[in-house]
């Protein structure tokens, strides 16, 4: 067969939409687009799921890679949404220029992921499921290359698998600890979405499973009294008099674009103060619901968090907070389409 795309009909996909987790899954299509003599090509979709790159490349050697993940979800009149993939595009341009790579425009970058996601369309979750199409763009550097510096040639893919929720349970509260280890440095990499920041994680990771807690929490690497980061997450807290909504503030962490909607809907749609601040490990008892959020993610309750020998509750190890759920409700509503959106947060595919 062709490696490049083929429209012939394809039979429906037997999967159990309702039992997704957050694992690849090779689906039909792919995109690819190349960058040489100072220019993105048009793009175009292949079969084939693997990549065929240098030796030498920059990716394989110096990191000189980025990445994103977003979702396109079907709505309950059929249609499909993609969650304000403009943001996920300016975020990609951000950590283009941070590692010397050349941007991916807003609009070839939307185009692509219409692409995939129509290309794919039997292997979206149908409505109701709980279950999206998670979309994968990402950009490396490529070419024959041996010195530490920016690669001649660049591929920009998007491929997709059907996810459900990324930690098993879904919106069910998790338990963390926090680690020694930094995830990144305060004028590093951090706020680009990189795979060595990643790669970093994996460690105190593990060591936090074989704990049996879900993930580590980073804390600020310049005095390791502050929260920055939630495993591969953001994450954020409720205040115990219910009033306002804190999410941590630092050059070194990722700007989650499911964060800053969080942070929106917070003040428009719940009427809650919201801060970008500083929150400390050593006061925990000033909130009253904590969590974790990210497009794969979406939110994660958070149960407890375990620091040193202090494990501190917060609204309860079982049961999700009432504002917790009302700001879930309210994000994957509009991701579905059963509740009005702001204005340009839903692309129609």
């Amino acid at each position: 067969m062709d490696a490049m795309s083929t429209q012939t009909a394809r039979p429906p996909v037997d999967l159990d939409w309702n039992t997704l987790g957050f694992s690849y899954v090779r689906t039909d299509e792919r995109y690819l687009s190349h960058w040489r003599d100072g220019a993105w090509d048009a793009g175009t979709l292949t079969l084939d799921n693997v990549l065929h790159i240098s030796e030498g490349s920059t990716a394989l050697h110096y990191g000189q890679q980025c990445f994103e993940g977003l979702k396109a979800y079907r709505a309950a009149d059929g249609s499909i949404n993609l969650f304000r993939p403009d943001q996920n595009a300016a975020r990609m341009q951000a950590s283009c220029r941070r590692l010397l790579m050349p941007e991916v425009s807003t609009e070839q970058f939307i185009e692509a992921c219409r692409q995939v996601v129509q290309a794919n369309e039997r292997w979206l979750p149908p409505y109701g499921s709980g279950g999206a199409l998670y979309l994968r763009p990402y950009v490396i550097g490529v070419g024959d290359n041996i010195g530490v510096r920016s690669a001649p040639e660049f591929l920009f893919g998007v491929f997709c698998i059907p996810v459900g929720a990324y930690f098993k349970g879904g919106l069910t509260p998790h338990n963390f600890m926090t680690s020694e280890y930094d995830r990144a440095a305060p004028h590093g990499t951090g706020a680009a979405k990189v795979g060595g920041n990643y790669a970093a994680s994996l460690m105190p990771g593990a060591q936090a499973k074989d704990r049996h807690f879900a993930d580590a929490i980073y804390l600020d690497p310049a005095t390791h009294t502050k929260i920055e980061e939630v495993g591969a997450a953001n994450f954020f807290a409720i205040t115990k008099d219910g009033q306002t909504f804190i999410t941590p503030k630092s050059p070194s962490i990722l700007p989650s674009i499911t964060k800053y909607s969080l942070l929106w809907l917070a003040e428009h749609r719940l009427g809650l103060n919201v801060v970008e601040g500083d929150v400390y490990i050593d006061r925990l008892d000033e909130y009253a619901e904590a969590g974790a959020c990210g497009t794969a993610a979406v939110i994660t309750p958070i149960g407890g968090i375990q620091h040193g020998d202090t494990f501190h509750v917060f609204h309860s190890e079982t049961e999700v907070g009432p504002i917790t759920r009302r700001l879930y409700d309210e994000l994957v509503g509009i991701q579905s389409g059963d509740r009005e959106a702001p204005e340009g947060w839903i692309v129609k595919v």
